[in-house]
């Protein structure tokens, strides 16, 4: 039988890495940064400590789509009030607010819990090229699995 270690994320250093939305496609991506933010990419994955990575997203303005989805997909919301359920056309949303469509995607691939929620702030989507965290020195990616 084998024991089972338990990694504190306060033992390991933080990962930074950095995703040019341009190359990849916006689903493939966002799956791929769920589990970046999770930790899944990692051998010492540990479901319930925040051991997975920074991730800083540019170029979210020329994020790529396949098929028809920029012209038919649509964002929908609601308000609070009633008759208030909103929807958005994903060319509306992009010009309008590009890092939304992005930190949705993920979103949706998150686990719907503190801990997810704790995720997702660790993800930073900027609409163009330049990002305030060059600092932290962001691995860029060039591949993704596919």
């Amino acid at each position: 039988m084998h024991a089972t270690t338990h990694v504190r994320s306060a033992s390991l250093p933080p990962r930074w890495l950095l995703y040019d939305a341009s190359k990849f496609t916006l689903g493939r991506m966002a799956s791929q940064i769920a589990m970046n933010l999770m930790g899944k990419d990692t051998p010492h994955y540990t479901a319930s400590e925040k051991n997975g990575a920074f991730v800083v997203v540019v170029n979210a303005d020329n994020v790529c789509t396949t098929g028809r989805k920029s012209e038919v997909k649509t964002y929908a919301h609601y308000t609070g009030y009633p008759g208030g359920h909103k929807e958005v056309a994903f060319e509306e949303l992009r010009a309008r607010r590009s890092d939304e469509i992005i930190r949705q995607a993920v979103k949706r691939m998150l686990p719907k819990t503190t801990m997810g929620r704790d995720m997702l702030r660790r993800l930073k989507v900027y609409p163009g090229l330049e990002h305030p965290h060059t600092a932290q020195q962001p691995v860029q990616i060039e591949k993704i699995r596919s």
